[in-house]
């Protein structure tokens, strides 16, 4: 186990006046090495904190391996973003952000994405259930898309939006449509046709809604869902 800061008493604290580099990294960059080989394109360590760059070919099967094997337990997905740097020459990065409870571990882990090719990496929704919502706001916000996902759809824009993606660094900061169009897709998009009562009873949001939209989801309920293009 990698060493962890702590008093005398052997409980942890934070570290101070870490190195913005330097610092040795994290024993799970040497097990990811010494299992994956060349698979682990390379490793940083900054302000303390062990970022290790993998092939996309190779990242589910490392956040599996990081997730199951007994020395290293990954148990919490604290995130999934991405980057996108102003230099065009850089690739876009995809990042998930995972600790280790137990051994009081963070490992930043990167995908590097050129821009010209296909922006997509596997879902990892079969490891952590949590990574569904990430997932879907990764590719609402960058325009990622994550292979095997079973609801791959914007989560924060309204379905219909048709201006892009709005973290890319081409998006302009006034929208490529006018504010009356802008106005005029909000207005049109019905929120309520998108998610069942199940979604919203398991969100526990269903009992908190207007009477009159309780009406309606009911009502679309026993209708059945709704199929493409409805």
């Amino acid at each position: 186990m990698a060493a962890v800061a702590a008093d005398a008493n052997g409980a942890p604290i934070t570290p101070v006046n870490v190195p913005r580099s330097g610092a040795p990294a994290s024993s799970t960059a040497a097990a990811l090495s010494a299992r994956f080989g060349d698979a682990i394109v390379r490793v940083d360590v900054v302000w303390g904190e062990t970022n290790v760059v993998v092939t996309r070919e190779s990242v589910h099967d490392i956040i599996r391996w990081l997730h199951d094997e007994p020395t290293e337990r990954y148990d919490y997905l604290v995130d999934v973003t991405a980057v996108e740097f102003r230099d065009a020459s850089l690739p876009l990065e995809v990042v998930w952000h995972l600790r280790a409870l137990a051994n009081r571990r963070f490992l930043r882990l990167k995908v590097e994405l050129p821009r010209r090719g296909p922006l997509s990496v596997p879902s990892i929704m079969d490891i952590y259930t949590g990574a569904n919502w990430l997932e879907r706001e990764c590719y609402d916000m960058f325009g990622i898309q994550f292979e095997g996902h079973p609801d791959m759809r914007r989560i924060l824009m309204w379905e219909q939006y048709r201006e892009g993606y709005p973290l890319r660094k081409d998006f302009p900061l006034r929208g490529r449509f006018s504010r009356a169009e802008q106005l005029k897709q909000a207005l049109a998009a019905d929120p309520e046709a998108r998610y069942s009562m199940e979604e919203l009873s398991i969100a526990e949001a269903f009992d908190s809604l207007p009477e009159d939209m309780k009406r309606r989801l009911s009502e679309q309920a026993a209708l059945g869902p709704l199929k493409e293009g409805e």
